[in-house]
């Protein structure tokens, strides 16, 4: 296979940093759900690119500005879900830590309607 499935090339263009320049890329019903049992304050529901743009400016209060996200592979799965596999980096009270994410997200007719992502809340990357 040669090409690209559409869904990677529509998240190669999504940049986390500025959820602001990729609201293009998203449709209008769009849910990011987080669950972090180490983090029960933060988890929930984000509804649209302000909820999502919100989620990360949480994260980035909490870890003093420095999360940064390494995706590592994606895998899309028929024409719907994509999961990437991340490694987060960041500092969380005083302490350096690096951490297995994944994430699912599902794509509706060109749109990110939907993104799960869950952290490896118990253990740090190696």
């Amino acid at each position: 296979m040669t090409q690209d499935h559409p869904n990677l090339t529509l998240l190669s263009k999504l940049d986390v940093r500025d959820v602001s320049a990729s609201a293009h890329l998203f449709s209008d019903d769009f849910v990011w759900h987080y669950f972090n049992p180490k983090l029960p304050d933060v988890a929930g529901d984000y509804a649209g690119v302000d909820g999502l743009r919100n989620f990360f400016g949480i994260i980035a209060a909490k870890t003093g500005g420095t999360f940064r996200v390494a995706p590592i592979s994606a895998t899309p799965f028929g024409d719907e879900l994509v999961v990437v596999h991340a490694r987060d980096t960041l500092t969380f009270d005083g302490a350096p830590i690096a951490l297995d994410v994944a994430v699912v997200w599902r794509i509706v007719a060109g749109k990110i309607t939907e993104g799960w992502d869950i952290p490896s809340a118990f253990t740090t990357a190696a």
